[in-house]
């Protein structure tokens, strides 16, 4: 009796396929079956490429988070993170795993490294202030000191990420979470670290009390790279000093074209607006400052304040 031909196994990449699909019909439980075995013929077949298995991980850990089994979630970010370092979507994910089981110091960790990749991410602009209004209830107004450490994204894979995002559609996103998109190149690491060098001489005269010279610090300093947000709010603190309102909000529009949420600009953009007699859109800073921080004591005063004349 001859013997039935023993069905042709499929490849890791028919099988990740295999998972798309599932995943895109709601099935997350065969789409972890399909994504598990093309794990597992990926490593039998011992071409370990460190993309693809992070890619495969990944996707898992989508369909994890869909079953909400946040544990599982967490755990294949992880095995993706080892593989594929500052993997936007690894981060993402494991950021919601993280939040939905309250562990929100590393979610927080977690949007505001993504954001360092692609401050263009709505879901991270989002996911930012939801930890820091539930962190801000948690520990008070020094939650931010019980944070662990938010990692630098070093500039060589930040331009290794943004390549290969290139050309690709991004979703439509609100309107006041974007951040503003340039056509200028990216900051070599020499500059970048004279930029750094430059704005730390501005730090120091600003504790001199010399703060007209700390201008001219941090303008060169932006000369070198202007995508570092604290130099724009350093600035806009000495312009506020000398009295110089205008420059001061402009520095803060500078600052939240690149961080949406940035707390120290939209509190000195309300402080120059207060100064310029325009108390609506001092107000509006204040109130958009005090949905990210609710307990802002500093905001709050002056909110009073603004609100008593």
């Amino acid at each position: 009796m001859p013997q039935k031909p023993r069905p042709k196994s499929q490849s890791w990449l028919e099988l990740k396929q295999a998972g798309n699909e599932c995943f895109k019909t709601g099935q997350y439980g065969d789409a972890i079956s399909q994504y598990s075995q093309a794990i597992r013929e990926l490593e039998r077949a011992g071409k370990k490429n460190p993309d693809d298995l992070a890619i495969l991980y990944s996707n898992r850990a989508a369909s994890y988070l869909k079953e909400g089994n946040c544990g599982e979630c967490m755990k294949d970010c992880n095995m993706a993170l080892e593989l594929s370092p500052f993997n936007v979507k690894s981060l993402l994910r494991r950021a919601a795993a993280s939040e939905a089981l309250e562990r929100y110091r590393q979610a927080y960790v977690d949007y505001k490294t993504a954001l360092q990749i692609d401050c263009n991410i709505a879901a991270a602009h989002d996911g930012t202030s939801r930890m820091t209004k539930a962190l801000t209830e948690a520990d008070g107004p020094t939650w931010r000191e019980k944070l662990p450490l938010i990692p630098t994204v070093p500039l060589s894979v930040r331009e290794k990420l943004t390549q290969q995002t290139a050309g690709k559609a991004a979703p439509a996103q609100p309107e006041q979470n974007r951040s503003r998109q340039t056509n200028k190149p990216a900051p070599s690491d020499k500059d970048v670290k004279k930029g750094q060098s430059l704005k730390e001489e501005g730090n120091y005269l600003v504790k001199k009390g010399e703060h007209k010279k700390a201008i001219e610090k941090y303008s060169q300093s932006l000369k070198h790279n202007s995508a570092e947000v604290t130099t724009y709010t350093n600035r806009a603190l000495c312009y506020l000093t000398v009295k110089q309102y205008r420059d001061a909000v402009r520095d803060c529009d500078e600052a939240l074209m690149i961080d949406a949420a940035n707390i120290k600009a939209l509190y000195r953009r309300a402080q120059a607006h207060k100064e310029l007699k325009d108390t609506s859109a001092c107000e509006a800073d204040l109130n958009r400052l005090l949905k990210v921080e609710p307990k802002n004591t500093a905001a709050l005063k002056l909110l009073q304040e603004v609100q008593k004349k």
